[in-house]
C-alpha cells in the first residue's frame, strides 16, 4: 500500500496552518488534481468537528470523485481524514501542527490503495506526485493569505 509521510517546518503558528487546511472548501483553487469539493454533513462530536466532504480529482481525460469523513480537533492540533466512498479501498490522511521556532512544524501523513489495479496504473503516479506536493501546497496557500512570514 502506497504511503507517504513527512515533516515541513513554516513560518506560521499551528492555528494559522490548521485553519489553512480545515478549509476544505477551498481546495479547488490551490490544491493539485482538486477540481472540486462538496462539504456535506458537519457535526460536533467528542474528537471535534467532524464532516463529509466530497472531493472531486481529475488527472488527463480521468475524472474521480471520493468521499471522506474529516476530523477537526483545534486544541490537539490535528486533522484526520478517512475514506468513506469512491475509488479506494483504504485512504488514510493525518496532519499534526506542533509549534516550532518562529512558526511551527506540519507532519504529514497519507496512506492509500485504489480498488482498481487499472485505475492504480494510470494515476497511481500521478496521485503520489500529488500528495507529495501537499505540504508546499498548504504552505504557499498559507503564504497568500497571512503573507511570507506571517509567525515572524
Amino acid at each position: 500500500m502506497p504511503s507517504f509521510r513527512t515533516v515541513r517546518h513554516v513560518p506560521f503558528t499551528p492555528r494559522q496552518m490548521f485553519d489553512v487546511v480545515a478549509d476544505v472548501e477551498r481546495y479547488p483553487e490551490f490544491l493539485p488534481l482538486c477540481e472540486g469539493l462538496l462539504e456535506g454533513e458537519r457535526k460536533i462530536s467528542e474528537q471535534g468537528t467532524e464532516l463529509i466532504a466530497t472531493m472531486t480529482v481529475g488527472y488527463k481525460s480521468i475524472t474521480e470523485a471520493f468521499t471522506t469523513q474529516v476530523v477537526l480537533d483545534p486544541e490537539a492540533s490535528v486533522i484526520t481524514v478517512r475514506n468513506l466512498d469512491g475509488p479506494f479501498t483504504h485512504l488514510a490522511n493525518e496532519w499534526h501542527f506542533l509549534p516550532s521556532g518562529a512558526g511551527c512544524d506540519v507532519h504529514f501523513s497519507i496512506s492509500y490503495a485504489f480498488r482498481s489495479a487499472m485505475l492504480s496504473l494510470i494515476v497511481g503516479a500521478a496521485f503520489d506526485k500529488a500528495v507529495r506536493s501537499y505540504t508546499q501546497a498548504f504552505e504557499a496557500r498559507a503564504r497568500a493569505l497571512y503573507g511570507p512570514h506571517a509567525a515572524a
